[in-house]
């Protein structure tokens, strides 16, 4: 809650989904999302299931998901336009820090936690399968729980690559 947001609106919302149902009505209605896509792109079935039964056993398996929501509520603008544009960035960035505020108290508390951007390829389905305020734009969840396994943390790049001084 005391991640720095634009304007400081604090424009995140948030949904702690832990009832067995709720986490497979959220995976089944990604899920049927996913497979539509891919489908339409041409991709293989088998290919395509195999995907879907990872992701439903990671967001089914998880003792909490948590999903991060933006809202633009409140602003007094003309949607689509510049300005409501920029404050649509803004606040996909203030939800950003927030969720690295809530990933960095979970490692601190001694939890594994894995972010996953996939609500916002489906985020009407995310607002279906949990009953989400008009208002409230899924942007990415984070599965919370005690580490299965203690993995290596993903290579970086080196900094010469990312960082440019002038």
């Amino acid at each position: 809650m005391w991640a720095p947001s634009a304007h400081g609106r604090q424009p995140w919302r948030w949904v702690v989904v832990t009832e067995p149902t709720a986490k497979d009505r959220l995976a089944r209605a990604m899920g049927a999302r996913l497979r539509a896509d891919r489908l339409a792109e041409g991709d293989a079935p088998e290919a395509i299931e195999a995907v879907l039964a990872r992701s439903y056993g990671r967001l089914t398996s998880a003792p909490v998901l948590v999903v991060a929501c933006s809202t633009l509520a409140g602003l007094e603008m003309a949607p689509g336009s510049r300005q409501w544009q920029a404050e649509q960035a803004m606040a996909m960035q203030s939800v950003a820090a927030a969720i690295e505020n809530l990933l960095l108290a979970a490692q601190a508390a001694g939890l594994g936690a894995c972010w996953i951007c996939a609500p916002l390829f489906c985020p009407e389905a995310v607002r279906g399968a949990l009953a989400l305020p008009e208002d409230w734009e899924a942007q990415a969840l984070v599965t919370l729980g005690f580490a299965a396994e203690t993995k290596a943390p993903s290579p970086r790049l080196p900094m010469d690559q990312v960082v440019v001084y002038r």
